[in-house]
């Protein structure tokens, strides 16, 4: 039997498969990312894809903390308007 790689949700702390979650980035450039290939390198949080779980992530600075950095507004946004199509 293969292992699923499970990953913590930032915003609501649930463990769920790694291809569940998307990821955000924080590139050694200090650039912050939505890395949809889960590859690229930086400092990276785990986020449920949900509305629910990015509106707990924004009301906690959830991201913010797990990147250790400001999240523009624009990736909130970015991240939303995919959960949307979701």
């Amino acid at each position: 039997m293969k292992k699923i790689p499970m990953r913590r949700c930032v915003a609501t702390g649930e463990s769920l498969p790694k291809k569940e979650m998307i990821r955000i980035v924080r590139t050694p450039q200090g650039s912050v990312v939505i890395d949809e290939s889960g590859r690229q390198n930086g400092r990276g949080a785990y986020m449920k894809r949900s509305l629910d779980a990015l509106q707990t992530a924004i009301k906690r600075k959830a991201l913010a903390r797990a990147l250790e950095c400001e999240i523009p507004q624009e990736i909130y946004d970015e991240l939303a308007q995919m959960f949307a199509h979701a």
